[in-house]
């Protein structure tokens, strides 16, 4: 660990101060703060939700078997429907940001291509302006606009539950709202694409780039 990372409280370190991740594959040592060794009794409930919940033990196994089986083979896309069919999912909910309405469109082809259901929800559903919620008119995009239909997540999970959907896919909702969305979908939820506008929805782009092209994600606040 370098200096400044040495001055932190040994209570505060994570995995992000690891160099060793001992954890992947056991052969080296764990870190003295190392999360495994202080999290026995924690991993043990997961475990056992991961061996006897109906649904978190289809889930992690098919999760698991995708990632063993298809190891860079195949696209997210073409693993999100693998990882659909291991579960037993039969219709795929879409909650889609508008600006992507076209990407969510063709994913949805994809989906029914492949035998499975698709049913697709868009983030400006109910129509209703910003200030509804206490939004300024002035923090709208198109600043002072007598209308702009705020995103409604939680309207888009409503809805795709109402449908019962077996798994509900994100495709470019905003940071926030991809949050709200996940905590009400009666389903378990996977993003397909992760909003970055900056960059082409390549957000990891930002983090490969922090030390060069992008040296003001490391500046002081």
């Amino acid at each position: 660990m370098g200096e400044a990372k040495t001055k932190k409280d040994k209570k505060a370190l994570s995995c992000s101060e690891c160099g060793v991740h001992n954890c992947r594959s056991l052969d080296g040592e764990f870190p003295e703060f190392c999360l495994t060794k202080a999290s026995a009794k924690e991993n043990e409930e997961a475990l056992a939700i991961y061996r006897t919940h109906p649904e978190y033990s289809k889930a992690a196994k098919a999760s698991g078997e995708v990632e063993g089986i298809f190891y860079r083979q195949l696209t997210r896309a073409e693993e999100i429907i693998e990882f659909a069919k291991r579960i037993g999912a039969k219709k795929i909910g879409i909650a889609t940001c508008a600006g992507l309405a076209e990407e969510a469109r063709v994913f949805a082809r994809v989906v029914e291509a492949k035998g499975l259901a698709s049913y697709s929800v868009l983030c400006k559903v109910g129509a209703t302006d910003k200030t509804a919620i206490g939004i300024r008119p002035e923090d709208k995009i198109n600043k002072g606009a007598a209308h702009e239909s705020l995103c409604n997540p939680i309207l888009q999970a409503k809805l795709l539950n109402k449908k019962k959907t077996d798994l509900n896919v994100l495709i470019g909702l905003c940071v926030g709202h991809d949050a709200l969305f996940c905590r009400h979908s009666d389903a378990l939820a996977t993003t397909l694409i992760a909003k970055d506008r900056l960059l082409g929805h390549n957000p990891v782009a930002a983090l490969y780039t922090a030390k060069t092209y992008n040296k003001q994600l490391l500046a002081k606040d």
